[in-house]
């Protein structure tokens, strides 16, 4: 197993300012998935933090380390399909920071309604995120705002905890499935993983209409997809981070791909087996893992659920069988 991105000692450390904010979500392990699938399956349920995904814990440790090393910093700006922007918006509202958030034209219309209550100045912007994200750096430029990546150092400090307390709870888990979009969901599991020195596999998944990451990895460089049209729209990236791509890329056992019919399935699924809601992209990692039916058979598996927030006309039509429109 590859060393350790992070010592242990900074990790916990990230996750008890991390705790100042918002306690650990649970992670269960189920036993109708596991009836399913033929192993033992764990959710770690990150839909049950105060944004309703994971992207709050690297907003937390983002805010402190900018706050610290900028401190004449007046506002950011940033863009998002959703999860990322509520996470900076709460934050830079704890923070008393301007929040001015990116997203592409006809994005999610509860995510956008949710940045807006956490304080954030909401600009639409472009057909899908790499534009709306190119649009927030000529923002950041004109208005002298701190321009805030998807991903940096400090993001994945912070989302590092979930992982933390998924091996914490579970111990020694035989694989560990985790959405790709932007990159800091896996590299934080990846940290987590190395820095206890677990040999848990790390296999990642993205959707088969946004598939940038696998392809990389295949070609050993990134190219970017030239689409990311699917509903999963926390995966919906065209290229992954250059940065994070560099970490995974090294340490990741494998990435599944999967289409937005069986994400849709792997909604219903969560759903039927916990009472749980899965947004697409919070079942994505589901759907790679009940791909691999055969490969976990008889063992200790765990996907993560990155969030849930997903709108309720797009609910009402993964629940009645549909799959959404992308």
């Amino acid at each position: 197993m590859s060393s350790a991105l992070y010592s242990l000692a900074e990790l916990r450390s990230a996750a008890e300012r991390v705790y100042q904010e918002m306690p650990p979500t649970p992670q269960y392990a189920w036993p109708l998935l596991g009836d399913r699938l033929g192993a033992e399956v764990w959710l770690k349920h990150e839909n049950h933090t105060p944004t309703g995904a994971f992207k709050i814990r690297g907003g937390i440790t983002f805010m402190d380390w900018l706050v610290r090393e900028h401190p004449d910093v007046s506002g950011i700006v940033t863009a998002t399909r959703g999860n990322h922007g509520q996470a900076q918006a709460r934050a830079a509202r704890a923070a008393g920071l301007q929040a001015v958030i990116v997203v592409p034209h006809r994005n999610s219309i509860e995510k956008n309604t949710a940045m807006r209550g956490f304080g954030a100045e909401l600009i639409e912007y472009g057909e899908d995120y790499k534009e709306a994200a190119d649009y927030a750096a000529r923002l950041a430029n004109e208005r002298n705002l701190k321009l805030v990546a998807a991903f940096h150092p400090a993001i994945m400090l912070g989302v590092a905890s979930y992982g933390l307390e998924l091996f914490d709870a579970a111990g020694a888990l035989d694989a560990v499935y985790v959405p790709i979009g932007n990159g800091s969901g896996i590299c934080g599991t990846i940290a987590a993983r190395n820095a206890l020195g677990l040999s848990t596999k790390v296999i990642g998944v993205v959707s088969d209409r946004a598939p940038a990451a696998k392809l990389g990895l295949e070609m050993g460089k990134i190219d970017a997809a030239g689409k990311a049209d699917t509903f999963a729209d926390g995966v919906a990236v065209r290229a992954p981070d250059e940065e994070a791509f560099a970490l995974y890329s090294q340490h990741v056992d494998h990435i599944v791909t999967v289409d937005d019919e069986a994400v849709a399935d792997a909604i219903r699924i969560i759903w039927q087996d916990t009472h749980n809601l899965a947004e697409g992209a919070g079942a994505v990692a589901l759907a790679g893992m009940i791909s691999e039916k055969e490969r976990i058979s008889g063992k200790r598996v765990a996907a993560i659920l990155s969030g849930g927030n997903m709108d309720q006309p797009m609910v009402a039509t993964v629940l009645s069988g549909q799959t959404p429109l992308s």
